[in-house]
């Protein structure tokens, strides 16, 4: 019977219960003992790192292991620093240390910016993926798969 049920592959829609950790310990997130979550791999809900320990497990297949910096959201970068005229923000954001705000590209792509410093003429922000320069815990539980037809 467990050879029938269906493997992830890239473009299964998959609901999973997870949690991703700190290697300490520290809980980021977890959807254990909630709802579980769907999602489609390659849509770019998880980084390729995370989609990758998932090809291959079968609904009922539970995995815990540890994803290294690079295979997760990479390492911490420090050209991701940027500096950004105060006058470039909205007047009725009140700027503070530790703020994240969404921020557009050029290619109209919604990023996270982390508010390092606020100076007078200009803000230091901090694009790097909040949990990039960490080994991450990764905790899966697959409840289904659904392949694409051909």
């Amino acid at each position: 019977m467990s050879q029938n049920r269906p493997k992830i592959a890239h473009g299964s829609t998959i609901t999973l219960h997870f949690s991703l950790a700190l290697s300490d310990g520290t809980e980021v997130i977890s959807t254990f003992g909630e709802e579980p979550t769907t999602l489609t791999i390659g849509d770019g809900s998880l980084t390729e790192g995370l989609e990758q320990v998932l090809i291959g497990l079968k609904p009922g297949d539970k995995q815990s292991l540890i994803i290294e910096e690079e295979h997760a959201f990479g390492p911490w970068d420090e050209d991701k620093i940027n500096y950004i005229s105060r006058k470039d923000f909205a007047p009725e954001i009140e700027l503070e240390q530790g703020l994240v705000i969404g921020f557009e590209t050029p290619t109209g792509e919604e990023v996270a910016g982390i508010l390092l410093e606020i100076e007078e003429e200009r803000v230091k922000v901090d694009f790097n993926h909040p949990l990039s320069g960490d080994d991450i815990a990764f905790t899966v539980e697959i409840t289904d798969v659904t392949n694409q037809t051909p």
